[in-house]
């Protein structure tokens, strides 16, 4: 396979994995909600709780993306198996003045 293809399909595999990740945070967070916090708190602040965790499994899920990604990187030589997504600023040969 090819660098370009390659950096095509881990794009698209880790938008998939960070859906899914974004998906199972916002889940355990409402069950954590609707379990815990539900009886403490008013009805009418249901909509702020389930605003608060919508907002929390984004959250959750950008950390554990990142701190996932950081480890991948640290194993995959990242040069020599994918292309850049944006050209390089100054292309070999050629000198920006």
């Amino acid at each position: 396979m090819s660098k370009k293809t390659n950096t095509l399909l881990f794009i698209l595999g880790a938008t998939i994995f960070n859906i899914l990740v974004t998906i199972i945070s916002f889940f355990v967070l409402f069950l954590l909600y609707t379990r815990f916090l539900s009886s403490l708190l008013p009805e009418e602040a249901f909509t702020w709780g389930f605003f608060f965790v919508f907002i929390g499994a984004i959250a959750l899920s950008f950390v554990i993306y990142r701190a996932l990604l950081k480890q991948l990187l640290k194993k995959i030589p990242v040069e020599k198996y994918f292309d850049p997504i944006f050209g390089r600023r100054n292309p070999p040969g050629k000198r920006g003045g």
